[in-house]
């Protein structure tokens, strides 16, 4: 169902037949690239973060991590990832396959500028064997992210 989810959100911006499903595993950055046939860098990784109401999730290039210092400067939280049996729960997807399509209205959708060095880069798509190629500005306008940030190193 998350797959359904994130691929009709997708068709409302004409995306749909960009997304790619694979016969193998791309659930962790590494499977993902290279069922992709790219570089982890480029896999646009969706990390799940609590918030006091829902939650906060951020989008970075594959190659980096979320610095705890930045993220308390940029939303005045802690950077306390969501346990896996909450993930599902608050975005609306499951681990493995979280993306910022389809998601729950309580999701706050963010993306790190760490992706902008890139022509096109590859989120999920709501399930543990999909992706999706995008630019970085269709990136931006199809998953409703509030704004780009700078919180990871």
């Amino acid at each position: 169902m998350s797959f359904e989810k994130a691929m009709n959100h997708l068709k409302k911006f004409g995306l749909e037949d960009r997304v790619k499903v694979f016969e193998v595993s791309s659930a962790t950055v590494e499977l993902a690239a290279e069922a992709a046939g790219v570089e982890p860098a480029r896999i646009a990784k969706t990390l799940s973060f609590a918030a006091p109401e829902g939650c906060i999730l951020i989008v970075t290039a594959g190659d980096m991590k979320v610095n705890g210092a930045k993220f308390k400067a940029e939303f005045g939280l802690r950077s306390q990832m969501l346990s896996p049996d909450k993930v599902e729960e608050k975005t609306g997807h499951q681990v493995g396959g979280v993306c910022p399509f389809g998601v729950n209205k309580e999701a706050n959708i963010y993306l790190d500028i760490s992706m902008q060095r890139f022509d096109a880069v590859y989120p999920a798509c709501g399930s543990e064997n999909s992706s999706v190629k995008l630019t970085c500005e269709e990136l931006f306008l199809s998953s409703g992210a509030k704004k780009w940030v700078d919180v990871c190193v």
